[in-house]
């Protein structure tokens, strides 16, 4: 009798709620100084402000805890234009997420970091890096005079944490061998912590299995 062929469980991507509350926020050293930022609005040292981070360091949920507070309201960078301009500081605080140069409208956001000093209005830019490369000279020198706050990379308690957060955000039950295997097998960065957890979650889905230290091994062996 032939043996039968197992269907193999397909992997959907599906969205994954992730909660931007103050009470979510994870805070450690990493992040001391961003979270001050934050929790002493409205007394910034200016009334535009760059939170600088690597990606998953948790740029927007700070931002999110902040429009929360502030009324802000939030856009992306590269969706910022012109016509946008005189409404986006209708409440007096607004968060721009993610600056890369080459990916904005640098008149519209030029246009916009003046009228915001004019209105006194509170700005929040977030970036990976200090915005490089902007070619209109009075945006550059605008954007050089800009406070930054810098997201620093996680130690290994924060590490730790967010492992389980990020695992919980996508309803993974994973336990203590689990965290420390993939605290020594994965590169320590925000980024690659997000993507390990989404992978675990992606072949345990696939392979029909549940999320082990077993599982972990198979995809990260390698990495040690």
């Amino acid at each position: 009798m032939p043996s039968r062929v197992q269907p193999r469980q397909l992997a959907f991507a599906l969205s994954h709620a992730e909660s931007f509350t103050r009470d979510d926020f994870l805070e450690g050293p990493a992040n001391t100084a961003a979270l001050a930022l934050i929790d002493t609005w409205p007394d910034w040292p200016n009334r535009v402000m760059l939170l600088l981070g690597p990606e998953a360091s948790g740029k927007s949920h700070l931002a999110a805890i902040w429009a929360e507070q502030s009324g802000a309201r939030s856009i992306s960078a590269h969706a910022l234009t012109s016509s946008e301009v005189p409404g986006a500081l209708a409440t007096g605080a607004l968060v721009i997420e993610d600056i890369k140069a080459g990916d904005i409208d640098e008149r519209a956001l030029f246009h916009l970091l003046n009228l915001a000093r004019e209105d006194g209005a509170f700005v929040l830019l977030t970036a990976r890096v200090v915005p490089a490369g902007v070619e209109l000279r009075d945006l550059r020198s605008r954007l050089r005079a800009v406070p930054a706050v810098q997201l620093m990379p996680p130690d290994d308690h924060l590490f730790r944490a967010l492992i389980v957060k990020f695992s919980a955000d996508r309803q993974l039950a994973i336990d203590e061998a689990i965290v420390s295997y993939l605290v020594s097998h994965i590169e320590r960065s925000y980024a690659a912590l997000r993507h390990a957890v989404e992978l675990l979650d992606t072949e345990a889905l696939r392979l029909g299995r549940p999320v082990t230290r077993a599982l972990a091994a198979e995809l990260f062996r390698g990495n040690s």
